[in-house]
């Protein structure tokens, strides 16, 4: 396999982060991680500092604050881009995207850009979600396809890999958005450059410990970056 890292942003996410580090080991011995933690009060970037002092493919970048979700992986992406990774993954902390699928999400590297881990590419792959988030989730992703043109089933979905190439021709430091908003932001920013994009089925299982973060401010930021995208776009600016 070529040198690759998976980036795991995280907050208060203590009794999750150990329990995944241990599961991707497992499932991709070679794979390295990197933590990225915006200063949880529960002591996760305390596990993952321990957890590394035994591990040398585990790694840890603390931030000050809780700066969001989107700068946490733009913060990750560089970090690995500078020391010359060749594939560079992205998944939750919580274990709503299974570690066991991120072997087949790399593997399609082999024909893509970036591949993509879809909820929605094969009927409805979501356990345990309450009908009103599903039904909002599936309406902002059809919302994203009709105001964009982006063919891309699951926009929002935050389970990813990329081949460094992409990630070095899009400029991480334009980007501001967060939550499913980045989703949407990197996707498009990628398929706008020409990027070879597949979308692989996962079943998607809502977490089973910590606290959801999502919030009406990430919704409606979602609801306005397609339009600030299709501007920027139609203007030759991305």
């Amino acid at each position: 396999m070529e040198r690759a890292i998976v980036v795991i942003p995280t907050y208060n996410e203590r009794e999750n982060i150990g329990r995944l580090i241990e599961a991707l080991g497992r499932v991709l011995p070679q794979l390295d991680v990197l933590v990225v933690d915006d200063h949880s009060p529960d002591g996760t970037a305390e596990l993952v500092r321990s957890m590394a002092r035994d591990d040398t493919r585990i790694h840890l970048l603390e931030r000050e604050a809780k700066l969001g979700l989107g700068t946490a992986y733009c913060t990750g992406f560089r970090w690995a881009l500078d020391r010359g990774y060749h594939i560079i993954c992205q998944m939750d902390a919580d274990f709503s995207h299974n570690p066991e699928d991120l072997p087949r999400l790399i593997a399609a590297l082999d024909h893509a850009d970036l591949v993509i881990g879809s909820r929605y590419i094969s009927g409805v792959n979501v356990v345990n979600w309450p009908m009103r988030r599903l039904l909002l989730s599936y309406a902002a992703n059809v919302y994203t396809r009709l105001v964009t043109g982006m063919p891309i089933r699951d926009a929002t979905g935050g389970f990813k890999a990329f081949r460094a190439e992409l990630l070095h021709r899009i400029d991480l430091g334009a980007i501001h958005s967060n939550g499913y908003a980045f989703q949407i932001e990197m996707n498009f920013r990628a398929w706008k450059l020409g990027a070879r994009i597949e979308e692989l089925s996962i079943v998607f299982v809502d977490r089973t410990n910590g606290v959801s973060k999502m919030s009406r401010s990430i919704i409606y930021e979602a609801a306005w970056i397609v339009w600030k995208l299709k501007v920027l776009a139609l203007l030759g600016k991305l």
